[in-house]
């Protein structure tokens, strides 16, 4: 999976992709606008860090690259690629249960805190995709 040179791309699918995991210095790009919607991603080796409307969305440690990158009323799901293994929050609903997926298999339960962030840890392999899906409980 190739990094995202400019930085943060619409796809044919309605996702959108983003991050540049290999970039040694911080690259950003604000006023990116999609389905209504102002994204501004700023991302390099250290972090990538994506916003909507000036409010958090998506954040990694080191920096990774997010492809097909979707959130839904059910949850979130994309596709992500980094250098070494990484942490990522992602913003959901407020104090709410969401079963974790990773490559397709079960991680377990986890609970969004009171301002809905949701971090899941990731084993990742430079030229490996994986893919990380969070699906809200009922």
């Amino acid at each position: 999976m190739p990094v995202v040179e400019e930085l943060i791309r619409a796809e044919q699918d309605g996702t959108i992709s983003f991050g540049n995991y290999t970039l040694g210095q911080k690259a950003k790009k604000s006023d990116f606008e999609y389905e209504g919607d102002i994204y501004k991603v700023k991302t390099f080796y250290e972090i990538t860090k994506l916003e909507r409307n000036d409010m958090f969305v998506y954040e990694s440690v080191p920096g990774t690259v997010a492809e097909h990158f979707k959130v839904s009323d059910e949850g979130v799901e994309f596709l992500v690629e980094g250098a070494k293994d990484a942490q990522i929050t992602v913003q959901l609903e407020d104090d709410t249960d969401y079963e974790v997926y990773v490559d397709g298999a079960a991680v377990g339960s986890m609970k969004t805190n009171m301002s809905g962030k949701l971090s899941v840890s990731v084993e990742l392999e430079e030229g490996t995709a994986v893919t990380v899906k969070a699906v809200k409980r009922v």
